[in-house]
């Protein structure tokens, strides 16, 4: 999956926005409190909308008038996304499209659409169609050989705030609504806590991914230390080179059937539990760990990663997260960090600024005066220090 569009309407400070052209490796600067949380939160509110309901995943923002914008309470809450997925063994542009209102003080799925083109020409067909709780999916898309009117049109009726990819997207029948269900379910929104990343961890727990506030670590360590033992390996190399005095990592249950995580330190004799390792330590194994995964997410956004990290190491953390966009997880990261920003290509920044009010959305790449300096050899970071970034103030 690779999102290439995302279109926005009275989503917070996004009253109404339009990025396109979305790299698979994405980085949003701007200053603070001018949207880069609540561009990442889009994704979490999706997956809350499917994993829950609309209504559970509006009261977890303060309810549905603090998610819309100001002054635009009676108006709906619209998220579009455009993005490229395989269906059928084809590149699919696919559409899907939510518009949210408010009724009686109750949040109400008003429109739902999934939409792609069935050929080469023609306009794109709605494969799922949902207002209020009531509309259709088509259950034999890959019939293509048929014609727009011999596609089979199942009714279905929901609760008006239950997302319809989240009802029917649980049937393969369904392909593309099931495809968009499954992608959501595996993107990966950081709420990285160091806290919660140290001290032994129950052996039983869950190990398939390191979890978004990576209270896991020690046990998906493990997995990869006991299945995977060559990225594991990888690992721990990136490890020796990027944090002095590091000589081992090894997870070690202990006798009352928990894990925990010891390091090395090769100027001492006994590891350290990582309970006494340092916070920087910790956050780059974390995120080593992350990218590594044998099963990279669809979709994964981390926010300022250089919390806690030294300057030095944020280039080759930048590479890091383009390599794994470019073994297929799209990758979202906002920074504050020059160094983390000189690792950037032009494509890859987007940076945000507040007009009014309201957000507003620029790409490097469109502004003239930004390529003219970065082709006479100067960096992203030492530009947005010293104020090249249009309407922002670093």
């Amino acid at each position: 999956m690779k999102i290439e569009k995302i279109c926005l309407k009275n989503f917070k400070v996004f009253q109404d926005i339009e990025i396109k052209n979305i790299p698979d490796f994405c980085v949003v600067v701007g200053a603070n409190g001018v949207g880069k949380s609540t561009l990442f939160d889009v994704f979490g509110f999706l997956k809350d909308c499917l994993t829950h309901n609309v209504t559970k995943a509006l009261q977890s923002r303060g309810g549905f008038k603090e998610v819309v914008s100001r002054d635009h309470e009676k108006e709906n809450i619209a998220i579009e996304l455009q993005y490229r997925t395989e269906i059928n063994n084809k590149d699919r542009l696919v559409t899907y499209i939510l518009e949210i209102g408010n009724e009686n003080n109750r949040p109400v799925i008003h429109h739902e659409i999934l939409r792609y083109k069935r050929g080469e020409y023609g306009s794109p067909f709605h494969f799922l169609d949902f207002k209020n709780g009531k509309g259709y999916a088509i259950n034999n898309e890959e019939d293509f050989d048929k014609t727009d009117e011999e596609l089979k049109r199942e009714e279905q009726h929901l609760e008006s705030d239950i997302l319809a990819v989240k009802g029917v997207g649980q049937f393969q029948r369904f392909i593309a609504a099931n495809t968009f269900r499954q992608m959501i379910e595996n993107w990966y929104v950081s709420d990285f806590h160091i806290e919660a990343a140290r001290g032994s961890k129950d052996i039983s727990g869950p190990s398939e991914h390191l979890s978004a506030n990576g209270d896991n670590l020690q046990l998906f360590a493990n997995e990869l230390y006991e299945n995977n033992r060559e990225i594991f390996n990888v690992i721990l190399g990136k490890m020796k080179k990027r944090v002095p005095g590091i000589g081992d990592i090894s997870p070690e249950s202990t006798t009352d059937g928990r894990l925990l995580l010891k390091f090395q330190d090769g100027s001492f004799k006994d590891p350290f539990i990582d309970k006494y390792v340092s916070d920087g330590t910790m956050k780059m194994f974390a995120y080593l760990v992350l990218l590594y995964d044998p099963r990279p997410h669809p979709l994964l956004c981390v926010e300022e990663p250089e919390n806690q990290l030294y300057p030095q190491l944020m280039m080759e953390l930048a590479e890091e997260f383009r390599a794994y966009a470019y073994r297929g997880g799209q990758v979202f990261v906002s920074t504050h960090s020059p160094d983390f920003l000189n690792a950037l290509k032009l494509e890859e920044l987007i940076w945000l600024a507040k007009r009014n009010g309201y957000a507003s959305v620029y790409r490097a790449q469109d502004d003239e005066q930004l390529k003219a300096y970065m082709d006479e050899g100067d960096q992203m970071g030492y530009l947005w220090k010293h104020g090249f970034f249009r309407d922002v103030d670093p």
